[in-house]
């Protein structure tokens, strides 16, 4: 893993779930509509905001629940 996401993980969150999509921007969108129609997810807002993931040319966004 890269310093930046190890700095991420050290964030004290308790005993809360993650879930972390990475991918292009077009994909980690989809994948959140997708997850929002399914009926996942009760808000797009869950998530964090897409924000650069390491990998160039890849985005990230993390739900907690």
């Amino acid at each position: 893993m890269s310093t930046e996401f190890n700095e991420c993980l050290r964030e004290p969150l308790g005993e809360q779930a993650q879930i972390w999509i990475v991918g292009t921007r077009e994909q980690v969108n989809h994948i959140i509509s997708e997850m929002y129609v399914r009926q996942m997810i009760t808000d797009r807002s869950q998530f964090s905001p897409m924000i650069p993931a390491p990998a160039q040319g890849k985005y990230m966004s993390v739900l907690i629940r």
